[in-house]
This record gives structure tokens, sequence and C-alpha cells, in this order.
């Protein structure tokens, strides 16, 4: 779904207040924790996180799941094991209401995306 947020507060503020909301909620505070040089952003009508022109991550909260867009997740995590369970597209990470963020392993998918993005690695699609 597009949300037609002007600031990041709008966006949370349109959002209902369901699994969906808490799901965000935890991906943006540890991307916060992981990446506090990220400014967060409205970009393509959701949460961008980035510096200048260049974003390293997206959030935007569907009807049925939260995604998590992050360029080629197979450049971040080539093996899969830190996505291991989690519905994994080429370029986002899905979580379901049946999936919880502290049953997973994202806080470090997120870690490896920043250092790889500081190296200057190519992690994008």
């Amino acid at each position: 779904m597009l949300y037609d947020a002007k600031t990041p507060a709008d966006y949370i503020d349109q959002l209902e207040d369901d699994w969906r909301r808490e799901t965000l909620q935890q991906l943006r505070a540890i991307i916060r924790q992981k990446a506090p040089e990220l400014e967060e952003r409205m970009h393509y009508k959701m949460l961008g996180y980035g510096v200048g022109e260049t974003y390293v991550f997206h959030l935007n909260a569907q009807k049925g799941y939260v995604s998590l867009y992050v360029g080629n997740a197979s450049k971040i995590d080539p093996g899969g094991a830190l996505l291991d369970g989690l519905n994994v597209g080429k370029g986002c990470v899905r979580f379901t209401k049946s999936k919880s963020v502290a049953d997973t392993r994202i806080d470090e998918f997120i870690a490896r995306s920043v250092d790889r993005w500081k190296e200057g690695a190519e992690i994008g699609c």
C-alpha cells in the first residue's frame, strides 16, 4: 500500500494500530540502532533510509506484510543464513503476522547491509 504522507511521522500516524505498525516500528528501531547516520525520509511514498540521494533501505506496510527493501538480498547474505525462515524476494524481506522480528536474525542482516554499504560494495539490484 502506498500512503500519502509528507513526513515519516505522518506515515506512522496513517498506519492502523495493529501488528504491521508494531513490526514496522521494530524494524525502524533496528535501522536507527545499526545505522544512526542514515536519515529517515519519505521516498517513493514509503519510509526511506539514506544519505543524500543514496538510499540503503526502505520500509513499507502492505495489507498482508511489512516489507524491508534492501536492494539485492543475495549480495548481502549470499548463503541466506541471516534470512532463513523469512519470505525473501530479490530485493525485499517480507514480515507477515506470524513472523516475529525478535525470532529472526534481521538485525544482523541490517548491520551487514550497512557495513557493506560503508565499504562501498554494490548491494543494489
